[in-house]
């Protein structure tokens, strides 16, 4: 089954949306952990048709909506990177996923079942902060604005901080300063010249790469097949 499916999951007391491929009895499912914040949006695209490309291989696939984003209606203010995960466990249980498969950011809040799980460029969350403040700063000046990172952390100690179109609370900015992925069993990092990729996450706007979506199903196909979910 090649055409988006929805479903829903309960997370702090409101449904929150998730897009699948694949038949809701294929023997393999696999959660796909996103890039975080803006990263997300640049990886969509490259992402969907990833996930209707392992519908073909007779593989599910579910990318859940964070709580406060894309059609979530939670408030991003109020959410950590705990709160996060904390959705994901409830996913991964209700839709009964064996394998996991994290992008970038994502490697941060990927240990949410006891399952095989593979990470393209995980990265830590100091340096998405850094990124993000860095890109703040840029659009300040091109504004007209004089500020520094100094400036716009301690201007956020009384309230939430923009950063890439998202309010970030000092909980969240906190939880991403000290996070790192997790040390599992069971995982294998991968990188981009495995799959010829390129990172998307750079780009100033949302693109796709076909051969990247395909190169990436034909991974997660293989890798999936010869680990035990």
């Amino acid at each position: 089954m090649t055409h988006p499916l929805h479903r829903t999951y309960r997370y702090g007391g409101q449904q929150e949306f998730c897009l699948c491929f694949g038949e809701d009895a294929a023997s393999r499912r696999v959660l796909i952990v996103p890039p975080l914040f803006d990263e997300m949006n640049r990886t969509r695209r490259m992402l969907v048709e990833m996930m209707r490309l392992l519908a073909t291989r007779g593989i599910r696939t579910v990318l859940a909506d964070l709580p406060g984003c894309n059609e979530s209606s939670a408030d991003i203010t109020a959410q950590t990177l705990d709160d996060w995960q904390q959705a994901l466990r409830i996913v991964s249980a209700d839709m009964g996923i064996t394998h996991i498969v994290s992008l970038r950011g994502g490697a941060l809040i990927d240990h949410v079942a006891d399952v095989p799980v593979v990470r393209l460029a995980p990265v830590k969350g100091s340096s998405l902060l850094k990124t993000m403040l860095r890109t703040r700063l840029i659009a300040d000046k091109e504004a007209g604005k004089s500020s520094t990172a100094e400036d716009l952390l301690a201007h956020a100690q009384s309230g939430p901080l923009e950063l890439s179109g998202y309010k970030l609370s000092a909980d969240m900015r906190t939880s991403l300063e000290k996070a790192t992925p997790d040390a599992m069993t069971h995982v294998h990092e991968m990188s981009l010249a495995e799959i010829n990729g390129t990172p998307l996450w750079l780009r100033a706007e949302p693109q796709d790469d076909p051969a990247m979506s395909a190169a990436f199903a034909a991974y997660i196909a293989d890798w999936s097949a010869t680990c035990a979910g």
